[in-house]
């Protein structure tokens, strides 16, 4: 734990330094650690340990981590509760407490260019960095039915724009299979890392993957009986994967993945009069964003909002409460089945 208490020593020095500059100003980043809720990034220097150090990027591998690794690990989520996956950018102590762990969990470079960006610092510093799109199938814009914005680039699946995700879609945790294979990777990592709890990290992995199937084979029942097989989003439509996985289509008036889109008055105008045609039940919007576009239609379609939830990130109360993935996509679920007119 020498390479451990030594980075936290420095971020302790840095956090003093740049408060010293900022005297009188209100920090907003928050380091969330699976065994305390909510604390601040050098919460735990002052005690020694021989946990995994685990530092995620996106809620789904913080989850995934902590069900994995249960009391064998000390998980970090990285991006402070209530902010925007998409406009993250890490902080001079982030980077500290990143090469102060033995393993960085991160979603891809599509999703995170920034993170991938860090790889040969991570490594040269130690930390073993796990890209958890390893392994899976990317889809592209063409493929979920996309129609290309003007300026996305034609990314491949190894992508390299910054918070453009140009034509592959990231979000791949959406659908339950794909978590399956993040939780996979996960458990690899840790094995690998701590060979000794192997048999304790299987078993967790199976528990946790045996809840993903239970829900994939909720969601499959469900959708068989609901009227409309069309989600109708007013916002940017993070659950291509999931579906195409089940047999959905979506409508939004945002083209492409890139989360700086803006949509046109006409395409919101053609959703309204979908909504309208359709005798659609609702409107659906992300989390974590002000649904301006989705009140609209909600307001001239006379349809109510329902949040379907990507799980990019989490409120704090939501983080507090000790809610899974599982449970958010339950959630999903049962707004899915209002929003589509579901029927026993």
């Amino acid at each position: 734990m020498n390479k451990r208490r030594f980075w936290i020593a420095l971020l302790l020095t840095m956090a003093l330094v740049l408060s010293a500059c900022s005297a009188g100003s209100e920090t907003t980043t928050e380091a969330v650690t699976s065994n305390t809720g909510t604390e601040t990034a050098s919460s735990d220097s002052g005690s020694e340990s021989d946990k995994l150090v685990v530092v995620a990027t996106l809620f789904p591998q913080y989850d995934f981590a902590r069900e994995i690794g249960g009391d064998k690990v000390d998980v970090t989520l990285i991006l402070p509760p209530g902010v925007e996956a998409h406009t993250y950018e890490p902080t001079p102590q982030d980077m500290v407490l990143m090469q102060a762990s033995d393993l960085f969990l991160y979603t891809g470079e599509l999703m995170e260019p920034w993170a991938a960006q860090m790889t040969d610092t991570l490594e040269e510093a130690g930390v073993k960095v796990v890209d958890l799109s390893t392994g899976i199938e990317l889809l592209s814009s063409e493929e979920e039915g996309h129609d290309a914005e003007d300026g996305d680039s034609d990314a491949s699946a190894d992508g390299d724009t910054d918070h453009d995700h140009g034509s592959y879609d990231p979000h791949f945790w959406t659908d339950p299979n794909r978590a399956m294979i993040m939780a996979d990777n996960i458990l690899a990592s840790f094995i690998e890392k701590d060979p000794e709890n192997a048999s304790y990290y299987q078993a967790n992995a199976d528990t946790l993957k045996a809840s993903l199937t239970a829900l994939d084979a909720d969601i499959r029942a469900a959708v068989e009986k609901m009227s409309s097989k069309t989600i109708l989003s007013g916002g940017h439509f993070a659950f291509g994967y999931f579906a195409k996985q089940y047999g959905l289509e979506e409508m939004s008036p945002y083209a492409g993945f890139s989360p700086d889109a803006e949509p046109t008055p006409q395409r919101i105008a053609e959703l309204i009069d979908t909504v309208k045609e359709t005798g659609a039940k609702a409107i659906f919007y992300e989390e974590l964003i002000d649904p301006k576009v989705a009140t609209v239609i909600s307001e001239e379609a006379g349809v109510q909002m329902l949040l379907l939830h990507g799980v990019h990130n989490v409120s704090k109360e939501e983080l507090d409460s000790g809610k899974t993935y599982v449970d958010f996509m339950r959630e999903n679920l049962e707004r899915l089945k209002i929003g589509l007119d579901y029927h026993e």
